[in-house]
């Protein structure tokens, strides 16, 4: 009745959770931009926060997220 039969450890959650956190920071980095009147272009789309940063952190995110679920938790 004490066994701990989980999946994943601590550490594996801690690590899902900072995935999850660096993913949708990304998401969050790459919304807006939008210009208010439909017929006028808005160069603000190209900056670098949407076009490196943003992309960066998602996939970060993506690699965090790999290593939490490939890690062996602790005994």
């Amino acid at each position: 009745m004490g066994d701990n039969n989980t999946l994943f450890g601590k550490r594996n959650y801690l690590f899902l959770g900072v995935g999850i956190a660096l993913m949708a920071l990304g998401f969050v980095l790459m919304s807006g931009g939008k210009s208010q009147d439909p017929l006028v272009f808005n160069p603000e789309i190209y900056n670098f926060r949407r076009i490196r940063l943003a992309p960066t952190l998602v996939l970060a995110g993506l690699g965090v997220l790999v290593y939490a679920i490939l890690t062996k938790p602790r005994a």
